[in-house]
């Protein structure tokens, strides 16, 4: 009777030590943005506007996981997951830095030398410049007969062979809304390109890189999409 008094005791006293911790629920969550931020290095190579619009991913994972950690240590016998926290830290950090980094070295290198970079948002004229009748903004229109360099996709309805094309529809971006009714789609979301000479591209779903001389054409905004606003006759190309 007594041993086994003692033996209850003893197995009472073993449960009382075991003590339950729970997961601290933003080491997890820091983790799992650890591994979304590769989105970052994703876009560098596509778009620095992107890759900084992934940026805060990988900001807000840092938050959590320095948060999870300082909670944890001070709570230690209450929560778990340190290790989580260190890992989705690791991954965070790594992809915020080298993704920005990448993407800054990308954005500065990739204007050949003689090029204007212009992108399709600076095409767009803004509201009061839409009211005032402007088509095209000032500071694009002054491009007109220069060297621009600009990046968009190759809109795949309007090629008819998907290697050897010398002539395109340039699109500021691949969703599918792109790739639906041409007259739906805005006069300064598109540019017609034509390569010249010999100079050659196969079709691609990924971003095209191109550069030429920019022709501009404000009188064609009432054509719709029949006849282009911008042209560019290109002689330079890189997927």
């Amino acid at each position: 009777m007594s041993m086994a008094t003692t033996d209850i005791d003893s197995d009472l006293s073993h449960e009382d030590g075991l003590q339950y911790r729970a997961l601290h629920t933003g080491a997890l969550i820091s983790l799992v943005l650890g591994m979304v931020s590769v989105f970052v290095v994703i876009t560098a190579a596509t778009s620095f506007e992107w890759c900084l619009a992934a940026a805060p991913i990988p900001a807000v994972g840092v938050f959590l996981a320095l948060r999870s950690l300082a909670k944890i240590r001070r709570f230690p016998d209450q929560y778990t997951g340190a290790a989580l926290a260190r890992i989705g830290l690791v991954l965070s950090l790594v992809f915020l830095i080298g993704g920005v980094g990448y993407g800054g070295y990308v954005y500065a290198t990739e204007v050949p030398e003689g090029y204007t970079r212009v992108s399709f948002n600076t095409m767009k004229p803004d509201e009061i410049q839409e009211r005032g009748g402007i088509a095209v903004p000032p500071e694009v229109a002054s491009l007109n007969g220069q060297k621009v360099f600009i990046k968009g996709y190759i809109r795949p309805d309007s090629i008819t062979v998907p290697r050897g094309i010398n002539r395109f529809l340039l699109v500021r971006d691949n969703n599918q809304c792109c790739f639906g009714d041409l007259s739906k789609i805005k006069y300064y979301d598109q540019i017609d390109v034509e390569l010249s000479g010999d100079r050659r591209v196969d079709y691609s779903q990924g971003v095209i890189r191109i550069g030429g001389i920019l022709h501009i054409e404000p009188q064609n905004t009432a054509a719709g999409a029949q006849l282009p606003v911008f042209s560019l006759t290109a002689d330079y190309a890189k997927n």
